[in-house]
């Protein structure tokens, strides 16, 4: 799944060819995505600019006049600018044309992303409006998760990717950042200390930082805009390394499962 990286270099890449452009056309292939598209979708964007484009957590989220257009890439979701004019391919769900004979095509395989409609300011909508900070806004820091995570004895990975406590940080960076903290992943949130949750705080921040840097992870249902893949990959420490040596102590690095995901971790440097 696309996460937090992806979605913002997806953001970085579309945003120059549509911002301030007016939609010519709306071609929807296929109605049912995760949930059915809006009714009327053509109708309501046919004519409108857009007026910005922004992403909270991992939605996309572009601003018009009337209303908030909500994109989610879900598990395979893709977004590409290609011209007007460029053929249809079996997964290719919906298309936005703009007067600058560009086009946003969303592509989704597994149909499990969404594409959502709101009149109303779009923190308010159901989705958005539990969201925790922005993991790289001053609103998130190591004070804040400490408090937060007071008397919870859930798995401090499966907190830190609890979209009510930081936005958009998914199981790729979460074990990323648990290495670089040196905090096993199944602790229980309530025992670590405010130094731990500064360093934890510290490591969220870097690793999503180097890998926007780097265009985000490749990952093999996402691609970068241009058609180009991510590089941060090439930088994982632990992520899809099990059974691998540990690259601070060579200890060999473990696999287990919480909540339904892979978790790899390091027996020897992660307490």
């Amino acid at each position: 799944m696309p996460e937090l990286p992806e979605v913002e270099t997806t953001l970085r890449g579309i945003k120059p060819h549509i911002i301030h452009q007016k939609i010519t056309e709306v071609v929807v292939r296929h109605k049912q995505l995760r949930w059915p598209l809006p009714p009327r979708l053509k109708a309501k964007l046919q004519g409108s600019i857009v007026q910005n484009i922004a992403r909270r957590g991992k939605y996309l989220l572009f601003g018009f006049d009337h209303g908030t257009l909500i994109l989610h890439l879900g598990m395979s979701g893709r977004l590409h600018i290609l011209p007007c004019t460029a053929t249809a391919q079996k997964h290719d769900h919906l298309d936005i044309c703009f007067e600058n004979q560009k086009c946003l095509r969303l592509t989704d395989p597994r149909r499990f992303g969404a594409v959502l409609w709101t009149p109303e300011p779009p923190e308010h909508h159901a989705l958005l409006c539990h969201i925790g900070p922005e993991p790289l806004t001053g609103a998130f820091n190591g004070d804040y998760l400490y408090e937060q995570a007071q008397n919870k004895k859930i798995a401090i990975k499966s907190y830190i990717m609890d979209s009510r406590i930081v936005a958009g940080v998914g199981n790729i960076y979460a074990t990323e950042a648990l290495f670089d903290a040196g905090i096993h992943p199944e602790r229980s949130a309530g025992s670590l200390t405010r130094t731990n949750y500064q360093a934890l705080a510290a490591a969220i921040q870097s690793v999503l930082k180097k890998a926007i840097k780097k265009g985000g992870t490749t990952l093999k249902d996402f691609t970068r805009p241009s058609g180009s893949p991510g590089y941060f990959s090439v930088e994982l420490q632990v992520y899809g390394r099990d059974g691998e040596p540990c690259l601070r102590c060579a200890s060999t690095l473990r696999l287990l499962r919480l909540a339904q995901r892979s978790t790899v971790f390091c027996p020897r440097c992660q307490k």
